[in-house]
């Protein structure tokens, strides 16, 4: 006798039709008819009467409904406590991560991660840095890829990664589509769509900076707060848009993206992209994947 055997016995209680408890087990009827004949060999005694129109359990069958219940109902138990004590012992390392770092960042980074420690695993939530910090601080991420905000809470390390680089997006058929690069004064009096500043302030003052140090205004024709979104209003006309490199990936029919001149020394032209985790906490986890991180940076760097 097995606990699976006593599940079909029992699905064929709970319903009084072959049929319909197999289907029920997704099995076929045949197998479950040949394993409860087995249970009925083991007992030594019939525990249903079958006619070709109904069904019923024998004296023998209602005696041991009760203890059948029960024995599957503690295997379940069983089952269901090793689970978790598996579980416990092989935690789920909790990352964060604003978009650019979902798609530059990630991918790459859980692949280094999946040939090295492949017993890892990681649950990712994709949100703007401003709701990123928060749940670091009430434990409920691990790790966090975001932009350091200009006022830092001392609760929470910051380690600057890596720099990533503006780029100009446009519709495939605007003047500026056949140049190489774009300087910030060939954007002089042209429409721009420029990130909400409330939930994107990063973006939104990589644009104003950069025509503040030429000596213009952005010209804003839109605001918008999604990348893909941004992409598309560039795709319907709306305007151009700076953005970081690594909206190339949005595959949007109609537009282009080129490279941004960026003037020497503007570092405030570069978005910092940085691991976040809370000072004074101990995290194996968290530790690998750093490491991990730290020694495949360039790599990373190079195609993010």
């Amino acid at each position: 006798m097995n606990i699976f055997q006593l599940k079909c016995f029992l699905g064929v209680v709970d319903t009084m039709h072959f049929g319909r408890a197999a289907q029920a087990m997704n099995m076929l009827p045949a197998s479950l008819g040949r394993q409860i004949k087995i249970l009925e060999s083991q007992f030594e005694t019939r525990l249903f009467h079958r006619t070709t129109r109904n069904v019923a359990l024998t004296a023998v069958g209602s005696a041991i409904l009760d203890d059948a219940r029960r024995l599957v109902a503690q295997a379940d138990a069983l089952e269901d406590k090793i689970r978790a004590i598996r579980n416990a012992d092989k935690p789920v390392l909790r990352v964060g991560a604003i978009d650019s770092a979902s798609v530059g960042l990630m991918p790459q980074l859980l692949q280094f991660l999946r040939t090295e420690q492949p017993g890892i695993e990681v649950q990712l939530f994709e949100q703007k840095t401003i709701h990123l910090l928060p749940k670091l601080l009430s434990g409920s991420l691990d790790i966090a890829f975001c932009r350091p905000p200009d006022i830092r809470d001392p609760r929470i390390n910051f380690r600057t990664l890596f720099y990533e680089t503006a780029v100009v997006a446009l519709p495939a058929d605007h003047p500026l589509a056949e140049r190489e690069e774009i300087l910030i004064e060939d954007l002089a009096d042209i429409p721009l769509i420029v990130p909400d500043r409330r939930s994107r302030p990063h973006s939104h003052d990589l644009t104003m900076k950069l025509f503040m140090d030429a000596g213009l205004t952005a010209r804003v024709a839109q605001i918008a707060e999604e990348k893909h979104t941004i992409v598309n209003l560039v795709a319907t006309g709306t305007g151009l848009a700076i953005v970081p490199r690594w909206t190339v990936r949005i595959s949007t029919p109609g537009v282009r993206f080129l490279p941004l001149s960026i003037p020497p020394g503007a570092t405030r032209s570069k978005l910092i992209l940085a691991a976040a985790w809370t000072r004074g906490t101990r995290d194996p986890q968290r530790d690998i994947l750093l490491d991990i991180l730290v020694r495949n940076l360039q790599a990373i760097e190079d195609s993010a």
